[in-house]
């Protein structure tokens, strides 16, 4: 019995293949992070939703399917809040209705599989509800982080578009980030290492986001966790952080000491 946890670039005119870099979305306004390491998988988002300084409100963005023992998926989201939530019901409607969906995430057979079935609700939300977006000179802007284990294969990270396409993580490329990412991306680039505890990767992430709350206004708290160890399947390690969280302050502070100190440990610079 599956059980149901939580709640691509635009087609351009010359037809070329989608790179990473062309969804830089100007309205920027969360940031989720995926990472695929040796001991399993970490995924972070916010749940900040941004509509004008007046109305911001809080949605969850982390959105976990299991069927213990067999398989775990998670599903971060970003962009349009209306599509998401439209591709994870369709998602989810699937699992609900096997007979009328015989293809859906606990029947798939490889994580690429489960992949390509998150791009097609992408398109199919796209069919329904594109040309009246358009319409309304609203875009058509969602990306995901998606990632998980299937029993028989190693865990996987893909990162689809809006397109429905998707690139996936590789040993040279151990996260994706989506939304408002450039101010979390210098402590992941630096410090990510393919042999990284799990709990040592989640206080890298929180230290990402902990720069990007401070720099960006349109991310905010509380953000949620997930760590998923290799060969568990099972999604139980789970948390809402907060800003009262003890350890996320204590993170917060003692990296802004440690930050000043070694910047007045380093010589000046003289000319």
């Amino acid at each position: 019995m599956s059980r149901l946890m939580s709640p691509a670039p635009e087609a351009s005119n010359n037809n070329r293949p989608k790179r990473p870099d062309d969804e830089a979305d100007p309205l920027a306004v969360t940031y989720c992070v995926g990472l695929k390491l040796d001991r399993g998988l970490v995924f972070a988002a916010d749940t900040r939703t941004n509509a004008g300084v007046d109305n911001i409100a809080t949605f969850k963005k982390l959105h976990v399917w299991e069927e213990p023992g067999e398989r775990v998926f998670t599903l971060l989201t970003a962009g349009n809040l209306a599509i998401t939530q439209s591709v994870v019901s369709i998602l989810s409607e699937q699992i609900a209705s096997p007979t009328l969906n015989k293809t859906n995430l606990m029947s798939v057979d490889t994580m690429f599989q489960a992949a390509r079935l998150v791009g097609q609700a992408v398109r199919d939300v796209r069919a329904l509800d594109g040309d009246a977006l358009a319409a309304s000179a609203e875009s058509f802007f969602v990306t995901f982080v998606f990632g998980g284990q299937i029993k028989g294969e190693a865990p996987r990270l893909f990162q689809i578009y809006s397109a429905g396409n998707f690139i996936e993580a590789t040993d040279d490329t151990m996260f994706f980030q989506i939304g408002e990412h450039k101010y979390g991306k210098p402590i992941l680039d630096r410090v990510t290492r393919r042999d990284m505890r799990l709990g040592e990767a989640a206080k890298m992430v929180l230290l990402s986001f902990d720069s990007t709350l401070r720099s960006n206004l349109s991310v905010g708290m509380p953000i949620d966790l997930m760590l998923y160890n290799t060969d568990s399947f099972t999604a139980h390690r789970q948390k809402r952080i907060d800003r009262e969280d003890p350890y996320f302050q204590t993170l917060s502070s003692e990296w802004s000491n440690a930050l000043r100190k070694a910047f007045t440990e380093i010589p000046e610079f003289e000319i």
